[in-house]
């Protein structure tokens, strides 16, 4: 294979790496988009923002995905704890009463 197939191959790649990142992200804004909207229908019914047991049950469904396709559970555990950590971030933004954000 001569250089410059193996640069169009590579580049033919990094294409397509580049637009599953873009999925990715659109998935990432799409996911916390619906935690805000998790946040607003707490505050409308007066619930609390944590919900610890719901955590433990997106950790348990990232370790079984992990598992069952030959990925690091630990990998998943650490980009889940980032994910869960901005949500909640967001989430209390979002429920702060009013008089807070003055």
């Amino acid at each position: 294979m001569t250089a410059d197939l193996v640069v169009a191959d590579v580049e033919r790649l990094r294409g397509r790496l580049d637009a599953l990142d873009a999925r990715l992200l659109a998935v990432l804004d799409a996911r916390l988009q619906c935690c805000l909207e998790i946040a607003q229908a707490k505050s409308r019914h007066g619930l609390p923002m944590m919900a610890p047991h719901r955590i433990g049950l997106v950790h348990a469904r990232a370790r079984r995905y992990a598992e069952d396709h030959g990925i690091d559970p630990r990998f998943l555990r650490d980009i889940y704890e980032l994910v869960i950590a901005e949500a909640c971030r967001l989430e209390n933004i979002a429920m702060a009463p009013t008089e807070d954000l003055a």
